[in-house]
C-alpha cells in the first residue's frame, strides 16, 4: 500500500524554518498501530493524518514518534495547507473534526488562521524541579492542567534558558511554557515538552491557547504578533475572542512523495 506524504514546515514563509509536520490524507482509516508505526518511522515533532468527511470538513488525528496527541496547532495549519495548496480546496472555513472538538481554519490572504479553545493558566507555586530545570528562577509560575506557564523578564532571559532537560523530565506536568515581552513583537516564547519525548518544540500552536489569554490579561488587548525564539524560529498572529483563540501563520512546502506500508 502506499500513501501520499507531504512535509511542510509550519509557522514559516520559508524551508528549513517553523515546525515540520508530515500530512497523509487517508482514503479510510487504517489501524492504529500502523499510525503510530509511520509518525514513528517519519521522526517529525508531529504527523497529521486525515479522512475528508465532507466537502470542507475532515476528521483529524495527529502522532508524535511515540504518542497520539490531543491537541496540535502546527500539524493542523500543516494539514489546511495541504488541502489548500495542494489538494486543490477552495470552500473556506474548513472544519477538522478532532479529540479537542471541531477545529475550524480559514484562509486570511496568505495566512492560514486557526480557531482553537482557550486555555487560561491560573497562578500555582513552582513544583519540584521546574526551576532547577530551566536554570533560572521565573518573576511567575502559572499552570494549566497539562502545561506550566513561566514568566521571564525580557526577550534576552528566554533566549538565555539552557534548560537541563533530565531534570525537566521529572516535572509533573511535563509541558513547559516560557514567555516574556518581545522586543519587536508583543511576546515571545519557548515550549519544552520532555513529557511527550521533545526536548524543545520549534512553534507550538497549541501553547498558544495559553499564552494568548495571559497576555491579553496583562497587556490589555486582544491582537497579538508573536515570535516563538527557538533554533528554527516561527511567526504567529493571535487573537483571543471570548473562549476561542485565534492563531494564524505561514506554511511552507519542503517535500511531497510516497510512503510504502
Amino acid at each position: 500500500m502506499t500513501l501520499p506524504l507531504f512535509w511542510v514546515d509550519a509557522f514559516t514563509d520559508r524551508a528549513f524554518g517553523g515546525n515540520p509536520a508530515g500530512v497523509i490524507p487517508l482514503d479510510a482509516w487504517p489501524e492504529d498501530a500502523l499510525l503510530r508505526q509511520i509518525a514513528a518511522e517519519n521522526g517529525l515533532p508531529a504527523t497529521a493524518f486525515l479522512v475528508r468527511t465532507g466537502p470542507a470538513r475532515a476528521r483529524l488525528r495527529w502522532f508524535t514518534p511515540s504518542l497520539e496527541l490531543e491537541l496540535c496547532g502546527h500539524a493542523t495549519l500543516a494539514a489546511a495547507f495541504v488541502l489548500f495548496t495542494e489538494l486543490g480546496q477552495v470552500e473556506s472555513p474548513f472544519t477538522f473534526e478532532t479529540q479537542a472538538g471541531s477545529l475550524i481554519v480559514r484562509r486570511k490572504g496568505p495566512l492560514l488562521e486557526l480557531d482553537f479553545p482557550s486555555r487560561p493558566a491560573t497562578v500555582a507555586e513552582p513544583p519540584p524541579g521546574l526551576v532547577e530545570g530551566l536554570g533560572r528562577a521565573p518573576r511567575q509560575s502559572l499552570r494549566t492542567d497539562k502545561t506550566w506557564l513561566c514568566i521571564f523578564g525580557d526577550e534576552a532571559e528566554v533566549r538565555a534558558l539552557q534548560p537541563d532537560q533530565a531534570v525537566l523530565g521529572q516535572v509533573v506536568p511535563g509541558r513547559i511554557i516560557v514567555t516574556a515581552p518581545g522586543d519587536a513583537c508583543d511576546f515571545v516564547s519557548r515550549f519544552f515538552a520532555p513529557e511527550v519525548g521533545i526536548p524543545e518544540d520549534s512553534v507550538t500552536g497549541s501553547a498558544h491557547c495559553t499564552l494568548v489569554p495571559y497576555w491579553a490579561g496583562r497587556l490589555g488587548k486582544t491582537t497579538f504578533h508573536a515570535r516563538q525564539v527557538s533554533r528554527r524560529g516561527g511567526e504567529l498572529w493571535c487573537g483571543l475572542a471570548g473562549q476561542r483563540v485565534s492563531i494564524a501563520g505561514h506554511g511552507a512546502l519542503y517535500l511531497k512523495g510516497q510512503v510504502s506500508v
